[in-house]
């Protein structure tokens, strides 16, 4: 009994140790196999690279959902002051009614947002009770961030960044839109610089004109910057961060002036500069188009008056003819949601621009 009892420990143990070299000529011949990268980095820009390339499937969906028209032939939803709205801070005076994700979901491809530096305070940390104490930052306010709370400025404190974060994150999730993101700008070009620099992924969308050679080719198609995955434009009102990637409106634009007035009656298409006339003129290249269509203060009842028929006819009216026959690129409402009951909505009047040949 003894002696059968130890052929078969001998027996196991002699099994054991050949399952142990066999897998560690299993672990060598895959270590052979799949040799390592030397330079993590390359391996990571190849990874990168990888993930980015066009798909046949992605390109013909592009193909299929902005055929060959340019980015100068598309019309888009805009919101004028789309951060000031009721769900991402507490605004008593707003231009939009919902989040800026919201907009997005909803069909608006465009968002105007007021950046400013705000310096960390401690007298309003004090006399706040501890709910205004952030730190300084580059963030969305309509004038002062420490003047009027709700008015100039709200709480929670809406920073640049994490807006433009809901932005990539909303273009990450869908893959087939493009988004415009116009800056009336009062931060250094350094101070923007950081804040951008701290929204994942951003710098894999933002579109590079001088990269595309648009001045002297013209815009690309709308089809192409989907599938190289160029999908966010940024514009500013200040010239010195091209470098960045955002682009200075009067170079590349142009624009109406904002306003209908105080009653809404102000038709007229004329253009925000002086020296940017709306029909302007460029060898091999057309300027986008960007309408604006609301009044100084704005309002529910003012917004549905102005959003429907009245929209649609003064671009079909004055704002076509003054720009030499063409549709406007982005059309920038407030509460763009409302309508005057016509039929006409701002997002089915662009749905109407974008089918027109």
């Amino acid at each position: 009994m003894l002696i059968d009892m130890d052929m078969r420990l001998r027996v196991r143990s002699r099994a054991l140790m050949c399952l142990l070299l066999l897998a560690l000529l299993g672990t060598v011949t895959t270590a052979a196999a799949s040799p390592r990268t030397a330079d993590p980095a390359t391996a990571a820009a190849t990874a990168t690279a990888t993930k980015a390339a066009p798909t046949s499937a992605s390109t013909a969906a592009a193909a299929a959902r902005w055929g060959d028209r340019r980015l100068d032939e598309v019309t888009f939803l805009t919101t004028h002051n789309a951060f000031t709205n009721y769900e991402d801070s507490r605004w008593s005076s707003v231009n939009q009614s919902e989040s800026v994700r919201a907009q997005l979901d909803n069909g608006v491809r465009g968002l105007s947002l007021d950046t400013h530096w705000y310096e960390r305070s401690t007298w309003l940390c004090i006399i706040s009770f501890g709910s205004d104490c952030y730190p300084s930052d580059v963030y969305l306010c309509h004038g002062d961030c420490k003047t009027f709370a709700g008015a100039t400025y709200a709480l929670p404190r809406q920073t640049f960044h994490g807006t433009m974060q809901t932005v990539v994150d909303f273009l990450a999730a869908h893959p087939q839109e493009v988004v415009t993101v116009f800056l009336e700008d009062y931060v250094g070009a350094d101070q923007l610089q950081a804040s951008l620099g701290r929204v994942r992924g951003l710098q894999d969308m933002v579109f590079r004109p001088d990269e595309w050679g648009v001045r002297r080719q013209g815009w690309p198609k709308v089809a192409d910057l989907v599938t190289s995955g160029k999908r966010l434009l940024i514009f500013s009102d200040r010239s010195d961060r091209e470098h960045l990637g955002v682009m200075y409106d009067k170079s590349w634009t142009v624009s109406n002036f904002w306003s209908l007035g105080d009653l809404g009656n102000d038709l007229s298409c004329v253009s925000r500069w002086s020296d940017v006339p709306l029909d302007r003129q460029e060898p091999g290249f057309r300027r986008l188009f960007t309408m604006s269509h609301h009044r100084n203060v704005p309002t529910v009842l003012t917004a549905a008056l102005d959003n429907g028929a009245k929209l649609r006819g003064r671009i079909a009216g004055q704002c076509r003819s003054a720009t030499g026959g063409r549709d406007p690129n982005f059309v920038s409402v407030d509460f763009h949601r409302l309508s005057d009951g016509s039929g006409h909505t701002p997002a089915s009047i662009v749905a109407e621009l974008n089918a027109r040949p």
